[in-house]
């Protein structure tokens, strides 16, 4: 038998014997697969049980107990507040049914992810989109602002912003789907963020809009840097607290405020209310009072332009508190 023969062979049977290792491998995985499923799901009815049965006991009559079985009675109503965290640790970790928006842009596709590492590197890919994004919408509208003049350009800027903020959705209601703590406050700006990116895309060219074109843009300009303030500080802030262990592994940046951080945030500040107070309100509710074409929807503008900027302040000024 010539060697180059003899070598194959024993390379065919090492690869055989793996083969079957691999079937092996594979054959035991998926009984696993069918072990942690029973025991996901066995986990989550035994939640909902315990959820259902602790609100029945908080709703306990004091009526008719001595005053050292009011005390016992209180002692096991302060465990009771503290298990609902302690569920939503758990459940973290457990498949759960999609909310509308996911199941409307995504189907019914569980978007849990069951390990700390893969929810924390997903968390970290949101975050560094968000800054990558926003570098990406500085440069373009300062490309615009300086030196491009062309409505088709200007259209792609603000296709660019309706995916960005599209996209941002999607990804918060994932990270809230796997533990989470999003504010609502947070989430609702950027569905008003995507409405408003919509209407500058599809505003036809023209007086109204050159007139508004280089507010807008430098605007853009003007928050993106600021994002990008408030990223750097924000992530400073949140990678101490989770060090020292008062935050949760999957808060956003958004979420790593403690009261005398705003101590080192003073000179942002000015920045922030300033550019939430702009807003881009003045010019519209301005052309809305001179021009009788497109009023209603230039005013519609005004409305949610300005109730999103208020809202947003609110939110700063209780952060402050």
């Amino acid at each position: 038998m010539p060697p180059s023969l003899t070598a194959a062979l024993q390379e065919w049977e090492s690869l055989e014997k793996e083969y079957h290792q691999i079937q092996e491998s594979h054959r035991l995985y998926l009984q696993k697969l069918e072990e942690v499923s029973k025991l996901q799901s066995n986990c989550s009815s035994s939640i909902a049980r315990q959820r259902s049965r602790l609100k029945d006991m908080s709703q306990c009559n004091k009526e008719r107990l001595t005053e050292e079985d009011v005390k016992t009675l209180d002692e096991i109503k302060e465990h009771i507040k503290a298990r609902p965290n302690t569920f939503f640790e758990m459940e973290a970790f457990l498949p759960k049914k999609n909310g509308l928006y996911l199941n409307l842009v995504l189907g019914n596709v569980s978007v849990t992810l069951l390990s700390k590492q893969s929810k924390f590197a997903y968390k970290d890919e949101y975050e560094k989109f968000k800054l990558y994004l926003t570098v990406i919408l500085l440069l373009f509208a300062f490309m615009c602002y300086c030196f491009v003049s062309y409505r088709f350009v200007d259209a792609i800027l603000n296709f660019l912003l309706v995916w960005y903020y599209c996209t941002l959705t999607v990804r918060e209601s994932i990270l809230i789907s796997n533990g989470s703590r999003i504010k609502g406050w947070w989430v609702f700006h950027h569905y008003v963020s995507a409405f408003l990116s919509g209407v500058m895309l599809t505003w036809p060219d023209g007086y109204l809009y050159q007139n508004f074109r280089n507010q807008f843009l430098a605007y853009s300009l003007y928050q993106s840097i600021v994002h990008c303030m408030q990223y750097y500080y924000q992530s400073g802030c949140l990678y101490r607290l989770r060090t020292l262990g008062e935050r949760h592994n999957m808060d956003l940046t958004v979420e790593g405020f403690q009261s005398w951080m705003w101590q080192g945030l003073t000179f942002l500040l000015p920045f922030l209310f300033f550019g939430h107070c702009l807003q881009n309100v003045i010019t519209p509710l301005d052309f809305s009072q001179h021009f009788v074409v497109l009023q209603s929807g230039i005013k519609m503008d005004f409305i949610v332009i300005f109730g999103k900027s208020t809202h947003k302040n609110v939110n700063i000024y209780k952060n402050v508190k």
